[in-house]
């Protein structure tokens, strides 16, 4: 089914509930935001001549309109590309250039930035602001029929980075988002017409994908007028709006538990922290549970199982009486329902229960595949099986326990960095002979990104000249925040950098500051004591 047919009917029945709201204003009934919907996908047909199955992109930050946007894609027939909007420039064009997007429907500030690529990429016709004159003229037309869709057809491509430092995209269809958005309601959570949910996250991820079982049961999907995540922005509307859901990164329940706003906060209209993205820490999830209240479920997924392959529930959060209710925080839950889990050794072979090996998934969740990647396609889903890359261990009662993160992937603020890529642009400086890139435990964002640096014999080198190279490159989000320059690398006996060492070095280095600051605190009080 179509996933704009789901809007259809929710706007049929539950036509003046709020669809969207800025802030704490309602700005769109869902007979508004399914009118608008098969407006613009009339306009986009009418001015591009769109086939079914062409991909639209979407270069939005968070704002009130990016739903009509993603279902009016979606009711004419098209494939939506959302993109992160914080990327680089050189960023979006690959992703355009790659998915061969016919047309680019952005925000104000990033449809000025990606101006100039129609005609530099050979699909792209035009970027389009959607804040503009041009958009306006778009839904000037008559409401478009709905486009037929097969389950098997292509909704949502999903651009997930990649270790060579170029993302693939995870082609997610009608069916994965139609099995996604059911599942939510048998394992993560239930939703009756006019709750809502909070869109902090970035709607071209977790946040928008969760949008969708929302839309689903005729919810209301409000944007804080940040278009992203403030802790007192996101107190205030949650005492605007009632039975309100969020999704966050574990740093995001971090940055909420210690901001000072809580300790005034109404939360009494709290239903729901759905959290995933990267590992939280047990004594933080414990203390959220004694500020919130027992508000939490926890998920474990990938772009290519979208939202989740596990899932902790809220009352597995509140069973402080069970004898392993610690190892189960610690965990990432169990399968969800419609889904099976193994871990595999190198060859696939099962192994025993607490060993830990690859995780992999399967069921009607699982992308079809890595768009025009056929090699990384037949690789991550050899023998039928979602290859997550993960190292987890399951135990007798079935919950997973991730052990490593593949690929030396970096976590922060729930946003997955990849060092390979950084790696890749910190060499094309003259000056560099070799780097390494890892991440560095931090309190609010979960990892920072730390980069080893080996100069050229001889050549002067400094952070700023580094940082220059990042930020005409990579987004900013990805850009190291400190740089260690060594004069070699440790290697093992194959010649493979060790980055356990170089995180070992890290650890260290904070183990002697916190020493360091606690001695100077000592003598401090010792001196104020013989005073």
């Amino acid at each position: 089914m179509n996933q704009a047919a789901i809007l259809r009917k929710t706007a049929k029945s539950h036509s003046a509930l709020t669809a969207v709201s800025a802030g704490e204003r309602p700005y769109q009934s869902y007979a508004e935001l399914a009118g608008r919907a098969a407006r613009l996908a009339d306009g986009l047909a009418r001015r591009f001549r769109l086939a079914a199955g062409e991909r639209v992109a979407i270069a939005m930050k968070n704002c009130p309109s990016y739903l009509e946007v993603l279902y009016g894609i979606w009711h004419g027939g098209q494939a939506a590309v959302p993109i992160n909007a914080k990327l680089h420039a050189n960023e979006f064009a690959y992703i355009l250039e790659n998915s061969g997007a016919r047309v680019c429907l952005a925000t104000a500030e990033l449809a000025e930035q990606l101006a100039d690529l129609p005609g530099k990429l050979p699909a792209l016709q035009a970027v389009i602001d959607c804040e503009g004159a041009d958009y306006r003229r778009l839904l000037a037309g008559d409401a478009a029929p709905l486009a037929d869709a097969a389950p098997t057809d292509l909704a949502w491509l999903f651009y997930t980075s990649g270790t060579t430092g170029r993302p693939k995209g995870a082609m997610l269809t009608h069916r994965n988002l139609m099995a996604m958005t059911t599942n939510y309601y048998a394992d993560v959570d239930s939703i009756a017409p006019g709750d809502c949910m909070i869109h902090c996250a970035p709607m071209s991820h977790g946040s928008g994908l969760y949008a969708l079982p929302h839309v689903a049961k005729a919810a209301n999907n409000v944007i804080p007028d940040s278009g992203g995540y403030e802790p007192p922005e996101a107190l205030a509307l949650l005492a605007r709006w009632p039975n309100t859901t969020f999704f966050f990164a574990p740093t995001m329940i971090t940055r909420l538990i210690n901001a000072p706003a809580l300790r005034e906060a109404d939360t009494r209209h709290l239903k729901t922290i759905v959290y995933g993205g990267a590992p939280m820490y047990v004594q933080d999830m414990l203390r959220a549970l004694d500020l919130l209240g027992p508000k939490l479920v926890q998920i474990f997924g990938q772009g290519e199982s979208p939202m989740q392959i596990t899932y902790l529930p809220k009352a597995m959060h509140a069973d402080r009486a069970h004898p392993r209710f610690l190892a189960r925080l610690a965990s990432a839950g169990i399968a969800r329902t419609d889904v099976e889990i193994r871990v595999c050794d190198a060859e696939d072979r099962d192994l025993p229960l607490g060993e830990p090996g690859e995780v992999l998934v399967r069921g009607d969740v699982v992308m079809a595949g890595y768009w025009q990647n056929p090699k990384a396609t037949a690789e991550t889903l050899r023998g039928g099986w979602l290859h997550t890359g993960d190292v987890g261990s399951l135990d007798a009662e079935g919950f997973l326990t991730l052990m490593d993160r593949s690929k030396d992937m970096i976590i922060s603020g729930g946003t997955n960095i990849y060092p390979r890529e950084i790696e890749e642009v910190l060499l094309r400086h003259p000056a560099v002979l070799e780097c390494s890139v890892v991440g560095r435990p931090h309190a609010d964002w979960g990892e920072e990104v730390v980069a080893f640096i080996v100069p050229r014999p001889g050549q002067g080198l400094a952070p700023a000249d580094l940082d220059g190279l990042c930020l005409d490159q990579i987004a900013r989000f990805k850009r190291p925040k400190d740089y260690k320059f060594v004069d070699a690398l440790p290697k093992n006996n194959y010649g493979k950098i060790l980055k356990t060492e170089l995180r070992r070095r890290l650890q260290e280095e904070a183990g002697r500051a916190v020493f360091n600051v606690q001695s100077a605190a000592s003598s401090g009080a010792e001196g104020r004591s013989s005073a």
